[in-house]
């Protein structure tokens, strides 16, 4: 394997002085790793001995050990590596070249960008070697390209494997975290309590899939949770429109945000005080942080690149598409191996921004010709690989739709069908048609042996 030491000679950027820095302050001052453990990796060291003596210091870190040259020494020496580093003679001279430890971010920011410029000449050298291959197909190429470019501007380590230590080092701080926050959602809370309880809120990187029949409610639960997520968490949400405009979906969010009678927000035909009403709710609406994409027929290639585009100017906290089934894949034999094309991109986008996707998805008509109306996995349609590319499955069911004489009337029931890292259950909400709103019930249990 090709040392950093060989790779001097080339005019690639790098700053020695700044990584002997950033190694002479954490040796220097016991507290100053804390500053950079968490987003500065070895990689980003341009010498390979700097970047065994930091693994040393975050092994220490990560046993909660002062990194100072007796610990890095001795974890060097556990690891046969204090001779390949120059030994304590080494350790020592980092120290000496060091007055203080209050500037290490600034040099620890130069090591990082004198990284993700070598890592911008890979990338250009990849996406170079990618243009030259004119067998490929085109839009695959171009997104392959930009996911290059994504990866770099996000700062993330592109390497195969990443060693137990450091995933041990982010899950302690995870779980610190939680600690603090007891009692908390996790995850990005959705506005409904039972929801949030049963799945800890809508977690980064999980593909979420909220299906039902048509007319049942799909869009407006999805709207519900977009303005929820936007209006009382001040989420960044991206909405994906492929059936509805921008300016239908806005009129819902506005029926939702004032309780005004969808049909008299089409017709115009507002009373007494709703006009001041609907114009106060516009204002309110336009603050939120909340960006539609309403082109029809949009490709899976034309979502994540949008979705990138978008993330990197403003941080997403929440992308909903409606409907998975309206996207267009690359040409395949079928369309069930053109929607596990889609439903395969939508996740390796959930994963690539760490970001929830919740995606809409149309029910087969299997659920009409039987006794039981309750939504099953095998209804989805093309159903195979969104099931098995989902965290999270929801269905909505609404009983008043099958027997008008129910006693259920005004509910929607959402069964979570599937939940990869957590519990099974039904959630009962509130369901105003005339506003196309879903709103919180009372406390409710899921019925018994669900």
């Amino acid at each position: 394997m090709e040392k950093r030491e060989d790779r001097l000679e080339r005019s690639v950027p790098f700053d020695l002085q700044a990584e002997r820095a950033t190694l002479g302050s954490i040796l220097l001052e016991r507290d100053a790793i804390i500053a950079v453990a968490g987003w500065l990796p070895s990689e980003y060291f341009y010498l390979e001995k700097h970047a065994l003596i930091y693994e040393a210091m975050l092994a220490c870190y990560n046993r909660r050990e002062p990194a100072d040259i007796a610990t890095v020494a001795a974890e060097l020496r556990r690891r046969g590596q204090l001779d390949l580093i120059g030994g304590v003679t080494m350790l020592s001279e980092l120290v000496t070249e060091v007055p203080t430890a209050v500037h290490i971010e600034y040099y620890a920011r130069i090591v990082e960008r004198t990284a993700l410029l070598r890592r911008l000449i890979e990338a250009g050298g990849r996406i170079a070697a990618m243009g030259y291959d004119e067998a490929s197909d085109l839009e695959e190429t171009l997104d392959r390209a930009e996911a290059e470019l994504f990866a770099v501007s996000q700062r993330r380590n592109n390497q195969d494997f990443v060693h137990i230590g450091r995933v041990v080092n982010t899950l302690f701080a995870q779980i610190e975290s939680m600690q603090e926050r007891r009692g908390e959602v996790i995850g990005v809370p959705t506005g409904y309590h039972d929801l949030d309880e049963l799945t800890g809120g809508l977690q980064p990187s999980d593909l979420i899939i909220l299906a039902a029949r048509p007319s049942v409610g799909k869009t407006s639960l999805a709207l519900s949770l977009a303005y929820n997520v936007a209006y009382q968490a001040n989420g960044t949400v991206a909405i994906f429109s492929l059936e509805m405009s921008r300016e239908q979906l806005v009129q819902r969010m506005l029926a939702m945000h004032t309780g005004i009678d969808m049909q008299r927000l089409r017709t115009g035909n507002l009373r007494g005080e709703e006009l001041s009403l609907a114009i106060e709710g516009l204002g309110v609406l336009s603050e939120l942080p909340i960006y539609i994409e309403d082109t029809p027929g949009l490709s899976i290639t034309d979502v994540r690149a949008r979705a990138r585009r978008l993330h990197s100017e403003v941080g997403i906290t929440l992308i909903m598409i409606d409907y998975l089934q309206l996207m267009s894949g690359r040409r395949a034999d079928n369309r069930v191996q053109e929607v596990s094309e889609i439903s395969r991109g939508l996740k390796a986008l959930a994963r690539e921004l760490n970001v929830p996707v919740i995606a809409l998805s149309q029910l087969s008509r299997a659920v009409e010709g039987r006794q039981s109306h309750v939504p099953m996995l095998s209804d989805l349609r093309e159903s195979g690989s969104i099931e098995q590319d989902a965290d999270l499955v929801m269905f909505i069911y609404r009983e008043e739709l099958y027997d008008k004489d129910t006693d259920k009337k005004g509910i929607a029931e959402i069964h979570v069908a599937k939940h990869r890292n957590g519990p099974l259950g039904v959630i009962p909400l509130r369901f105003e048609a005339r506003t196309t709103r879903f709103q919180n019930l009372e406390r409710y249990h899921a019925p018994e042996g669900f």
